[in-house]
């Protein structure tokens, strides 16, 4: 029963997305390429690749950004500069700019020899003595994600990026995931697990 509502309350929240307009998109990404690269991949490690990524996350997560700036942090997602970025977007703004880099190719990435073990147990399997879910019943095999249930492409992206959110989420400094689902798992991994899955999502493919 659990599960049908949940099922039920991420379709609504897919009919709420604005149809988004990738030309429009791009002709309004100009600020964007800042952090993010003209292509979407970031020009830093510690910032997110965002091409590629399914427009109803990149699109939630513009809403989250805004939603934590007007309420001072107390809700959706807290970030100084991205709340800025997003304060003056509106919903059409938001769509058309998660279509434009949904539709941008994602670099490539690698997993470093030492991480793989570890990364790949975690992944795959979870830890059930720690209750520590695999990561492949949200992200899939692949770390494609779904668009549908709202859970994010990892596969490919920045490890320094995806070790600062997954610190976030196990010090309560992120707060936007779904149910706590991500603050449950990322509470019971230690440093080197981080860095671990943190490295074997990026070159996962």
């Amino acid at each position: 029963m659990k599960k049908l509502a949940l099922i039920l309350t991420l379709l609504a929240s897919c009919s709420t997305w604005a149809q988004g307009d990738a030309e429009a998109g791009k002709a309004k990404a100009a600020t964007c390429a800042a952090c993010h690269g003209a292509d979407g991949n970031g020009i830093m490690a510690q910032y997110p690749k965002i091409a590629g990524q399914h427009p109803g996350y990149l699109e939630k997560q513009l809403k989250d950004f805004k939603l934590g700036m007007t309420t001072g942090g107390k809700q959706g997602r807290n970030d100084p500069v991205m709340g800025g970025m997003a304060m003056p977007l509106n919903e059409q703004d938001m769509a058309d700019l998660a279509a434009y880099y949904a539709g941008l190719p994602i670099s490539d990435n690698t997993t470093p020899e030492s991480s793989i073990e570890t990364g790949q147990a975690l992944y795959r399997f979870g830890d059930a003595e720690r209750g520590i879910a695999a990561c492949t019943a949200c992200h899939g095999p692949r770390g494609n994600g779904t668009s549908l249930s709202g859970f994010p492409k990892i596969s490919g992206q920045n490890a320094e990026y995806v070790k600062l959110q997954l610190e976030k989420f196990r010090g309560g400094q992120r707060m936007n995931d779904m149910n706590a689902m991500m603050r449950s798992v990322a509470a019971k991994l230690t440093d080197d697990e981080i860095t671990a899955l943190s490295q074997y999502v990026g070159g996962l493919h």
